[in-house]
């Protein structure tokens, strides 16, 4: 049999583990009138009002009555942990049974290294410890991280006996996959292949997911002899943890053609696939199975259909979930800020915080990123000031790059190029490529040629390998009518064979998602969709639309460069929207980048003549556009 040998404690994250399906209580034992009234599970109070029953009916010394009331305690999803270790302690002779279902109640508790302090205590008393003893040490050590502990609680069972139980094994693979040693958890699993359960599978599937070794557990997925819900919902769960979106939302398509019941877990992994993906349509569907098969609206469920509808364009739906969620943590109030935030609705984020901190709760350094969002979004330069003082110096939370990025970005568009500089030059970490490339870009937007350029000169040396700050670098030169050295960056860009991130667009269309790129053509409806680009030529140009060619770095013709911007993919995806969509319905696109500076105009004045709203995500923001005007008021 193998045993861990401890070699010092590391952390990880704990999970819980129980699937096992462990009732303790003696299937042949017949309760008595006080506790056979109680249903499997029975709640707290019932638990207590039986317990009162025992007392007045003059049977509070009795030891096996009071240890079954433990062995309730023990199952309740949240154990009172000071009325369970007086219940134990006021049995004068603690059996095996009694111990055991304190020591699951210690496990469960804040202080679960207490299991072992009891379970030392009880070898004393000479009671003997059973394969029960040991699932629930081990589970107690999982949830301290005593890797330590943990591995001489393993090297006890062996030599008692019980090290080849299938609980105990089960509990013994999550304890090193809880404290980071997946090799230990595998030897284990593969020790003794005929001591398995589907909860041995699913605890070295977790194993796997847990160390992003996605490739071995989609191979142990394929192996299982058999799968239950959690075996799907670890799978899914991985893919999505992992940003395999696409086999993520295939998973759980396999898995309810399969049958199988839905669980919580499941659908909140599947949520945020369909938030991050931006797939309204799928998100929808979720959300009519959740209210199908009657989930209460859990904090964990809610939060995750806020953030879906959020980040699917729905704001006004996410709003109307949050107002009517029964209870809200702090991340149902991140989550619904941050929204608020992407939507550039600033003053209502605002006043979401101020709700937020009246109602008692502590703001993270997320909260602080949706309400340093919100401010830059809008342009609401004095309150961004003002919360990023608010969070370094009443609730002493140091800034992060993210929370630098979101002032930087608030003071480059607003103008206050200087301040932006002075606040980059007294940061506490080094500030990264991305937060100087962000200045560049409000270079560019106010023409300042001599900062840019000191600042895209940093760039090409910082990160010469990354396209978009020669691009920056040369429309700022470009504004200026500094051809020679829009030459000359143009000539640096192609020697250094920079790394251009590639541009795709989103769309979600009868339950199938199709992904465009500039110039594509490889769509089965191709055709169709350059028809409806000419047409789009034609209405706009009766507007009175002029192209924006200077997103358009190549070295070629001026006709060259609209025909290249005439086939941006926003646009395709907009095409084939107006095709497959009905009249009047909403167009949902999403994008990896941001939308340019021709195809925002585009998009307004698509939405006007051709009587649509059109919503994209873009890499910072949404854009409602709607009768020939964008939700950002063009401040982007």
């Amino acid at each position: 049999m193998f045993a861990y040998k401890p070699k010092s404690l590391l952390l990880s994250l704990p999970k819980h583990i129980s699937n096992s399906q462990i009732f303790l209580v003696n299937s042949n034992s017949q309760l008595s009138p006080p506790l056979s009234s109680l249903p499997p599970r029975p709640s707290i109070p019932q638990t207590k009002q039986a317990h009162a029953q025992i007392i007045v009916s003059g049977l509070a010394a009795d030891s096996s009555l009071i240890s079954h009331l433990l062995c309730f305690l023990a199952l309740c999803p949240s154990t009172p942990f000071h009325y369970s270790l007086s219940l134990y302690q006021s049995i004068k002779y603690p059996s095996v049974f009694a111990t055991n279902n304190m020591i699951r109640c210690f496990a469960k508790s804040d202080s679960p290294p207490q299991s072992l302090l009891l379970f030392s205590s009880m070898l004393r008393t000479c009671v003997k410890p059973n394969n029960h003893t040991f699932t629930f040490l081990l589970q107690a050590c999982s949830r301290a991280l005593a890797l330590n502990e943990g591995a001489q609680v393993h090297t006890v069972a062996v030599k008692l006996g019980f090290g080849g139980y299938v609980f105990v094994r089960n509990a013994l693979i999550h304890l090193y996959c809880s404290c980071s040693r997946i090799e230990c958890s595998k030897r284990l699993f593969e020790e003794n292949a005929s001591s398995r359960d589907v909860v041995t599978w699913n605890s070295m599937l977790t194993a796997f997911v847990r160390d992003e070794q996605i490739g071995a557990a989609e191979k142990l997925f394929e192996e299982m002899p058999e799968r239950d819900v959690i075996s799907w919902s670890t799978m899914i769960s991985g893919y999505v943890q992992n940003g395999r979106l696409e086999e993520g939302l295939e998973c759980f398509k396999q898995m309810r053609e399969k049958g199988m019941r839905l669980n919580e877990a499941t659908l909140v992994s599947v949520l945020s696939a369909s938030a991050q993906l931006g797939l309204h349509e799928h998100g929808r569907l979720v959300h009519s199975l959740v209210e199908s098969l009657n989930f209460p609206l859990t904090v964990s469920l809610g939060t995750a259909l806020i953030d879906m509808y959020a980040k699917c364009g729905c704001i006004e739906q996410s709003k109307l979930l949050f107002k009517n969620m029964p209870k809200k943590d702090i991340w149902t109030w991140n989550v619904m800020i941050c929204g608020l935030a992407s939507h550039g609705l600033g003053k209502e984020a605002l006043a979401l915080f101020q709700r937020f901190i009246d109602e008692g709760f502590h703001p993270v350094n997320v909260t602080f990123i949706g309400v340093l969002g919100a401010c830059s979004r809008a342009g609401l330069v004095s309150e961004g000031r003002r919360h990023f003082k608010l969070m370094t110096e009443k609730y002493s939370i140091l800034p992060e790059m993210e929370h630098y990025g979101c002032m930087v970005d608030m003071l480059g568009r607003a103008g206050f190029l200087d301040e932006a500089v002075q606040l980059i030059e007294k940061m506490t970490v080094p500030p990264d490529p991305v937060l100087w490339a962000t200045l560049l870009g409000a270079c560019k937007i106010h023409g300042s040629i001599e900062l840019g350029e000191k600042i895209g000169k940093k760039l090409l040396k910082l990160d010469p390998t990354h396209d978009g700050h020669y691009v920056q670098l040369a429309s700022i030169y470009a504004k200026a009518r500094k051809w020679e050295d829009v030459i000359r960056v143009r000539r640096l860009l192609v020697e250094q064979n920079t790394n251009k991130a590639a541009g795709w667009s989103l769309i979600e269309a009868q339950g199938t998602v199709h992904k465009f790129v500039a110039g594509d053509r490889e769509h089965e409806r191709s055709l169709e969709i350059y028809k409806m680009l000419e047409k789009f030529g034609t209405r706009i140009a009766e507007s009175g639309y002029s192209p924006n060619v200077s997103s358009v770095l190549h070295d070629i013709g001026e006709e060259e460069k609209e025909n290249a911007i005439k086939e941006h993919s926003e646009r395709l995806a907009m095409a084939f929207g107006l095709l497959v969509t009905g009249a009047g319905d909403c167009i949902r696109i999403v994008k990896n980048l941001r939308v340019c500076e021709d195809c925002h105009e585009v998009s307004k004045i698509i939405s006007k003549v051709f009587e649509r709203e059109i919503i994209v995500r873009d890499g910072s923001r949404f854009h409602h556009f709607k009768d020939g005007k964008c939700s950002c008021l063009d401040y982007w």
